[in-house]
């Protein structure tokens, strides 16, 4: 019998862990997700798929809700020549508490046009998230450029 509540107590633990990084590895897709498809595609369609309807952009002193953040990406649409942006991160931290996340990362950007560099850009970001019926989303951004050494 003692076998078999050792057995139980590891698969459980194992199951735990194991969902932990399943939603930690989700909440850093949802992340890289929500700036190739928002923030560089501009892909408005996706929005719900990434963001909360309540979801709130701290940025560079700013707040910027939902009707903010719709105006920018359509302005940002109407560029004859749009620049390209790639995004990569590093990730610092990630928490998962139930329902509840919270995440600290580097952000990077390099915007290019016709295939030359005009800058690359970094910030320091936080970001909280909630799981939902339809998987993680994000409700609050914070972001913090990072100016060059």
């Amino acid at each position: 019998m003692r076998k078999y509540l050792i057995l139980l107590f590891f698969s459980v633990s194992f199951f735990a862990q194991a969902q932990q990084n399943s939603d930690e590895k989700a909440i850093q897709q949802l992340i890289q997700g929500s700036f190739d498809e928002l923030f560089s595609k501009f892909d408005t369609a996706q929005i719900g798929n990434f963001y909360t309807e309540d979801f709130i952009l701290l940025e560079q002193g700013e707040v910027w809700d939902m009707q903010i953040l719709l105006e920018y990406f359509a302005k940002a649409k109407q560029n004859p020549n749009p620049a390209t942006r790639v995004n990569r991160f590093e990730f610092i931290k990630t928490t998962v508490s139930g329902n509840r996340a919270w995440v600290a990362y580097h952000n990077y950007a390099t915007i290019s046009r016709d295939g030359q560099v005009i800058r690359d850009v970094q910030w320091l970001e936080s970001a909280t998230a909630i799981k939902t019926s339809a998987g993680w989303r994000l409700d609050m951004l914070h972001s913090t450029r990072m100016e060059k050494k």
